[in-house]
C-alpha cells in the first residue's frame, strides 16, 4: 500500500499552540482541554495524518476543537516516526519505505494503549476524528464497537466497497466523511456510491463536499486560498456539529 503525493503535501499553519504533552499508557500523547466545564467521563481522540504531533497544524485543531468543549486526546500513533515537516516543501520523500513500518498492527497499538489508560482513568466514552491516514483508525475503532461518534475528513486506506459495507453491517456510529473535489483516495466519482452504500444507515450518515479541495485540506490546506480556506473551516464547522449532535 502506499499514499498519495497530497498526502505529504501542504503548508504550516500560525498560531500558538495551548494544550500540552502527557504520557498516557506509556504513550506520547497532545491533550487539549476545555477551559470551562466538560464531561469528565468523555474524550476525543485525534486520530492523525503522517505528520502526527510535530506538526502544529494538528495541535491547533485539537486546541480549537477542546474551544468547543471537547477533551481532546492526540495520541502518537506513529511510535515517533512522523513524516519529517519539512517534506511538505521539499515533496522527495520515500513514503513507501516510511509506510512499510507502519503498517494498521503497529499503529492501532499505541491507539489501543491510549484507551485502555484512559479507561482506568475513568473514562466512559469515546469520540473520533480522523484525518488523512488516522481516518483508518478511526473506522476501525468504530468497527471494534469502540467509538459513541466518528467524524473524518479525506480518508485514506479506506477500500471500497468492501470497508464502506462493512460498517453499514457491523457497527451502529454516526459517521460524517468530509470529501472534497480532488482526492485519490477518496475520489468523486466513489461519493454518490459511498451515499447509496449509507443510504438506509440510521444511526446516522452525512457528507460533506468542499470544492477547489484537494487530499488534505481540512489540515494542511493552503488558508491563503479563498476555497481552501472556506473547506478548512468548513469541515471544522460540520464536525462539530457532529460531534454535538450525535454525543
Amino acid at each position: 500500500m502506499s499514499l498519495c503525493k497530497d498526502c505529504v503535501a501542504g503548508v504550516t499553519h500560525e498560531g500558538t499552540p495551548t494544550g500540552k504533552i502527557e504520557i498516557i499508557g506509556g504513550i506520547e500523547s497532545y491533550v487539549a482541554t476545555p477551559k470551562g466545564d466538560y464531561p469528565k467521563d468523555k474524550v476525543l481522540l485525534y486520530l492523525s495524518d503522517i505528520f502526527g504531533i510535530p506538526l502544529v497544524n494538528n495541535k491547533l485543531l485539537a486546541d480549537d476543537f477542546a474551544r468547543n468543549g471537547f477533551k481532546v486526546v492526540l495520541p502518537d500513533i506513529l511510535n515517533g516516526d512522523s513524516v519529517p515537516i519539512e517534506v511538505m516543501e521539499a515533496g522527495n520523500f520515500d513514503i513507501g519505505a516510511w509506510f512499510s513500518n507502519h503498517s494498521r498492527e503497529v499503529t492501532r497499538a499505541p491507539i489501543d494503549k491510549v484507551i485502555t489508560a484512559l479507561k482506568a482513568d475513568g473514562v466512559k466514552e469515546f469520540g473520533a476524528l480522523g484525518y488523512c491516514f488516522g481516518a483508518r483508525y478511526g473506522f476501525d475503532l468504530a468497527l471494534d464497537q469502540q467509538l459513541k461518534v466518528l467524524a473524518i475528513s479525506h480518508p485514506s486506506l479506506l477500500q471500497f466497497p468492501t470497508d464502506f459495507e462493512k460498517y453499514v453491517s457491523s457497527t451502529s456510529t454516526p459517521l460524517l466523511i468530509n470529501s472534497c473535489e480532488t482526492d485519490s483516495f477518496f475520489p468523486a466519482e466513489l461519493h454518490e456510491k459511498v451515499d447509496e452504500i449509507f443510504g438506509k444507515y440510521t444511526p446516522g450518515y452525512k457528507r460533506e463536499y468542499f470544492p477547489g479541495c484537494k487530499h488534505g485540506f481540512a489540515v494542511r490546506g493552503d488558508v491563503s486560498i479563498p476555497a481552501v480556506k472556506a473547506g478548512k473551516e468548513g469541515a471544522f464547522k460540520a464536525s462539530v456539529d457532529w460531534l454535538a449532535k450525535y454525543w
